[in-house]
């Protein structure tokens, strides 16, 4: 296939873009390398491979990838609540209108995945999971602009919407300030945990098994096509403090502390469902466990410091 991923060089499409080489298929990345990032390396030794140093909100850009594409996977965007906040305009110009643009560019010649955020659910029932039929009630910009994202596209017949689950583990384009990757390395800079509203619910999944339901999804699209599906780790469902107690099993000399006056700025809260795409085939398997594990491995005996979202 002809794959066009915008965002290619960022935290999953860093590991994306070489296994879809790996694969056979001719990619082409458009960046804007933003972090000055050398995070697609290893794509480079692949004749197949070419990157468009660039802007995603870029019409003229977008309007000659897309037609030469079989398959469009949009992964640039402004992740994190305080990030959107802190960048308003271009939260909204990159998350939402540039995805309107590619939704306005393609044809049923083309095939697009799109990652939206389970974050569209807001502050979820407690005794409840949140499954792909529960009311959206975004309460960051964040939030809104993918949902808002996801909304366009759903008329689109040959397209597939994942809602991530908070993304871990290593990646080319590493970040530290996701929040497993930011608890295990503030266990290894600090020794310390300081938690705030630490009963907070999120479900979180493996930057490699994103890949590999995107992989999934490339071999199965037509029995996936325009619906949606909530992606995240089934067993990887739990509370702040629950992580906390998680990486603390690990490393026993880790102290936590509860911040009592002190409010989280994702205000989102909520466990989730994945039994549709479970059920249509793919089932995430790396644990948070494993993660962990990988996570103190890098950031112990690594000294560089990392460019964070945030």
């Amino acid at each position: 296939m002809n794959i066009f991923v915008t965002g290619g060089a960022g935290y999953i499409g860093s590991i994306l873009v070489p296994k879809l080489l790996e694969l056979g298929h001719t990619v082409v990345v458009l960046d804007s390398f933003k972090y000055r990032q050398f995070a697609l390396v290893e794509a480079c030794q692949y004749e197949k491979f070419s990157v468009i140093r660039g802007d995603a909100r870029d019409e003229s850009v977008l309007r000659e990838q897309v037609s030469k594409a079989d398959l469009i996977i949009p992964l640039a965007a402004l992740v994190g609540a305080p990030l959107c906040d802190k960048f308003k305009k271009d939260a909204v110009s990159t998350n939402y209108h540039a995805i309107k643009m590619i939704r306005n560019l393609v044809t049923s010649k083309n095939k697009v995945i799109y990652m939206t955020s389970n974050s569209g659910y807001g502050i979820g029932e407690k005794n409840k999971y949140c499954d792909e039929n529960s009311p959206l009630n975004p309460i960051s910009l964040y939030g809104r602009t993918k949902c808002d994202a996801e909304n366009i596209l759903k008329d689109f017949k040959n397209s597939v919407s994942f809602r991530l689950a908070t993304v871990f583990g290593i990646s080319y384009r590493m970040r530290s300030d996701l929040l497993v990757n930011n608890f295990v390395f503030r266990t290894i800079k600090d020794k310390r945990l300081d938690i705030f509203e630490p009963n907070f619910r999120r479900n979180f999944i493996h930057v490699r098994d994103v890949v590999n339901a995107i992989i999934f999804t490339m071999k199965n699209f037509n029995k996936l096509k325009n619906d949606v599906y909530n992606l995240g780790l089934s067993s990887a469902n739990i509370s702040k403090i629950m992580l906390a107690k998680k990486i603390k099993k690990q490393y026993k000399k880790l102290k936590i502390k509860i911040v009592k006056n002190r409010k989280d700025p994702d205000k989102r809260d909520y466990f989730v469902s994945n039994k549709k795409i479970e059920k249509a085939g793919f089932k995430a398997k790396v644990t948070l466990e494993h993660g962990i594990s990988e996570l103190y491995g890098l950031f112990k005996n690594c000294d560089i410091k990392f460019i964070n979202n945030y």
